[in-house]
């Protein structure tokens, strides 16, 4: 299990800039820290459900309004709201934090 501890923690430190946040307060920097622990446990259970079963729908991890409010992030909308598989969300997703997304580039799994 430790492979999923160091997962988590790479998806915790990775595309965060929790360095440029610059908070000065105890409790600013406990509220983003927060944040960032609840995304990236979502990230990495919905990689976790995706490496479980890989046309698994995005539904299942995401509802139809954060389909909807990724769909319109994206400036290439090819997400269809209920009938997108979550490893094309997961691919938006890591646009949103970075990746290049080429063809020469394998999946993005943090």
């Amino acid at each position: 299990m430790r492979w999923k501890i160091e997962l988590f923690h790479k998806i915790l430190k990775s595309g965060r800039k929790a360095e440029d946040s610059k908070l000065r307060t105890a409790q600013r920097l406990t509220n983003i820290i927060a944040i960032f622990c609840i995304t990236s446990w979502r990230i990495f259970w919905m990689t976790m459900l995706n490496r479980a079963s890989h046309h698994c729908p995005a539904r299942v991890a995401l509802t139809p309004k954060e389909i909807g409010l990724l769909q319109h992030m994206i400036i290439k909308k090819s997400l269809h709201t209920e009938s997108s598989p979550l490893s094309e969300c997961l691919l938006q997703i890591a646009k949103l934090g970075g990746s290049l997304a080429r063809a020469s580039d394998p999946p993005p799994t943090p």
